[in-house]
């Protein structure tokens, strides 16, 4: 008889992927040496015979093998790119270019490949991503854009919004400055034939939270289909909007919400004499400072190189301060694999020294948590001019000050001005739209099968009766309008 824990398990794994991994891992024990081999057919076939061979097996164990099937073909989705398209890439700015070159850049993990099947794959954004991560390549790109007039001036400059919102934040004696005001359109778009003409198609849209100081008058001016459910705010911290449609042959299947919110500035000039310990019996304490596997884990080797940040500092923003600069010099940005393809995201961006914004977000949260430091994951969307994109980010918790932003991604700003400087380090501009407050966690109405994107939501979710429509199957638009 299936135990309630075992129910509990199924359950979550229904609603989203969100902890199954993180407790059904001793099944993969046997295959993970041909995965790590590569060797992702003959694995994949070996998976699929044991899942037929045994109409019994423990469900918990058939879903952990079922997604490991679809994250292997998921990486193949995201390793695509050959060597001669790598150079070509490369040749751009170091024409000439050698083997010994690609092999030092690989073994450093300067340039990201996999060997599948017994060929080698690079992944799509690898050439790109070498001349972010490797400071001499990038000092080079910069070098010959600039020389061939390829640069261009972006429409926004954080740095000269940092110093308009910390001066208005102190001559007004306000934390919360600067307000704007968005009106969006999000648009999400099912390939045509995606599914068979009269299927059903379910899709979840992101919508903005509630309850953030920040993120206030919320309005919601309608959506096509008109028939839609906005889940609630306090039970789902990954917030949407969700639809149906059915699809017609031929024909692409269109979903789209529109609303508007007004967001704030914020701006608190921390002084660490002020902090205050933490009560640490309280429960929320204990859950904001606590491992949440698969990706919040203190492993061993994330334990040692905090100990050489942290040393014997006491003080929770000094602790938060060591932390974010380690990161900020450690891991560069760079455009990241799908998040549902890594078993433990911080420890990748360790070992391969870089990440997107999300990834080092986790980063920062793990060794905050670690470190005593109550922390969540806040994400959704940048919204400045001319740049508006996926982001996300955290938030710590500092006695007497409440929970602030950090934005490890934008990091330490070059600037002389220090509360300029260190600005993303409990501060914030207004051009973000907050959809959640944590990350793996279950939709309303419940998704029936797992999840294209396991951690975060700013995309959109879709499926249908016979399965997940991943994100090769449709696309997604925001557009942003600055109304105020």
């Amino acid at each position: 008889m299936t135990s309630n824990r075992m129910r509990v398990l199924i359950v979550l794994f229904l609603l989203g992927l969100s902890t199954i991994p993180a407790f059904g891992q001793d099944v993969l024990e046997e295959y993970n040496p041909l995965i790590e081999a590569g060797q992702y057919t003959k694995v994949q076939a070996k998976m699929r015979k044991a899942i037929a061979d045994n109409p019994g097996m423990n469900p918990t164990d058939r879903l952990v093998l079922e997604f490991e099937i679809e994250r292997l073909n998921r990486i193949r989705k995201d390793f695509t790119k050959t060597k001669e398209n790598v150079l070509e890439y490369i040749r751009t700015y170091v024409p000439d270019v050698t083997d010994e070159n690609i092999r030092q850049w690989e073994e450093e993990k300067s340039l990201e490949y996999k060997i599948i099947d017994g060929k080698k794959w690079y992944f799509y954004r690898a050439a790109p991503n070498l001349f972010r991560i490797n400071r001499e390549l990038k000092a080079i790109k910069k070098s010959y854009e600039e020389k061939h007039g390829q640069v261009e001036k972006p429409e926004y400059s954080f740095i000269e919004d940092a110093k308009q919102i910390v001066q208005a934040a102190e001559t007004l004696h306000k934390s919360l400055v600067k307000p704007r005001r968005f009106k969006m359109t999000y648009t999400l778009t099912v390939d045509a034939d995606a599914v068979p003409g009269g299927e059903v198609i379910r899709a979840w849209l992101p919508y903005p939270r509630e309850g953030n100081p920040r993120q206030v008058d919320i309005q919601f001016f309608g959506s096509d289909p008109q028939e839609h459910i906005i889940s609630d705010n306090d039970a789902y911290l990954q917030r949407s909007i969700y639809m149906e449609k059915k699809a017609v042959p031929g024909k692409p299947t269109v979903f789209q919400a529109r609303f508007a919110f007004k967001t704030y500035s914020q701006y608190h000039h921390i002084d660490p004499e002020s902090i205050q310990p933490y009560d640490t019996d309280l429960d929320w304490y204990k859950e904001y400072t606590a491992e949440k596997p698969p990706h919040v884990v203190f492993t061993p080797e994330l334990k040692k190189v905090s100990q050489k940040i942290v040393g014997s500092e006491t003080n929770p923003y000094l602790k938060a301060k060591k932390i974010f600069q380690w990161i900020d010099a450690w891991s560069p940005w760079a455009g990241a694999r799908e998040y549902s393809t890594m078993r433990n995201i911080p420890m990748y961006v360790y070992e391969n020294k870089h990440g997107d914004c999300g990834m080092q977000a986790l980063m920062f949260l793990t060794m905050a948590r670690l470190n005593g430091i109550p922390t969540h994951w806040q994400s959704g969307w940048w919204l400045t001019p001319g740049a508006v994109n996926l982001h996300d980010w955290c938030e710590i918790f500092l006695e007497p000050y409440g929970w602030l932003l950090v934005d490890q991604d934008l990091g330490i700003q070059d600037c002389d001005d220090e509360r300029v400087k260190w600005f993303c380090l409990g501060n914030t501009n207004a051009y973000r739209w907050v959809v959640n407050d944590d990350f793996s966690k279950p939709f309303y109405p419940a998704k029936i099968h797992s999840r294209s994107e396991t951690v975060d939501f700013q995309r959109g979710e879709v499926e249908w009766r016979g399965g997940n429509l991943y994100f090769d199957q449709w696309d997604y638009h925001l557009n942003v309008e600055i109304v105020e």
